[in-house]
């Protein structure tokens, strides 16, 4: 009997990986802006995020098994789109219109916390049926 549904799992680990990943981006930020371009930083903050989320999902809430260097890969395409996107808003939002570092972070995790289910689910951890 399964104590947790994947769905359960997912909220957790997403909820984890959320704070990491936001605390990550404004710690990079407050640490690396003196020297280091804002996109530069937001590329570095989304691959460590995309390698703990990649994580978590695979051992805590998809369990699937072997298979590392190609779900890693597949983790990479599904967050691809919303990670470009995310990198855009932080630069944009931050060098273009001055917005805070705290609340930048909060929107760009947002735009990929709503879409990364179905693609970790559907694709990055699909099971062969």
């Amino acid at each position: 009997m399964q104590l947790t549904s994947d769905k359960t799992r997912y909220l957790l680990a997403g909820g984890w990986n959320t704070l990491f990943g936001y605390c990550l981006g404004v710690s990079l930020y407050t640490l690396l802006s003196p020297s280091l371009n804002t996109v530069l930083i937001a590329v570095l903050a989304n691959v460590i995020a995309i390698s703990m989320s990649f994580l978590t999902y695979k051992l805590f809430v998809f369990r699937t098994k072997g298979h590392w260097l190609r779900e890693y890969l597949r983790s990479y395409i599904a967050y691809g789109g919303t990670a470009v996107l995310g990198i855009f808003l932080f630069w944009f939002l931050i060098d273009a219109l001055n917005v805070s570092i705290w609340l930048t972070q909060f929107l760009s995790i947002a735009i990929t916390a709503a879409t990364s289910y179905f693609a970790h689910k559907y694709f990055t951890f699909r099971r062969k049926i």
